[in-house]
């Protein structure tokens, strides 16, 4: 196994355990938009430590970057269902 491909296979498995958890709070009965907001909020307190620290914040420039490594996710996570998707598909 490659370092990369372990590092992907970690990351995998932290994400398994985000939605773990999330589904563990649904099954509390909290909302899933409510949960959905806490992660994304979750995510942004932890991107900006992650720049900037404790004690500091994200410059509209910070932001941007944020933003773009996220919508990059995203798009890559769509690509993905999609191709699961039309695979199914006779």
């Amino acid at each position: 196994m490659t370092e990369q491909t372990s590092d992907h296979d970690k990351m995998n498995e932290l994400t398994k355990q985000f939605i773990d958890l999330a589904n563990q709070m649904k099954e509390q009965g909290y909302p899933i938009e409510m949960i959905n907001g806490a992660l994304i909020g979750a995510s942004a307190t932890y991107s900006t430590y992650l720049t900037a620290g404790n004690e500091g914040y994200l410059k509209p420039s910070g932001v941007e970057k944020v933003m773009t490594v996220y919508q990059r996710f995203l798009e890559n996570l769509q690509m993905a269902k999609k191709a699961e998707i039309e695979k199914k598909q006779p």
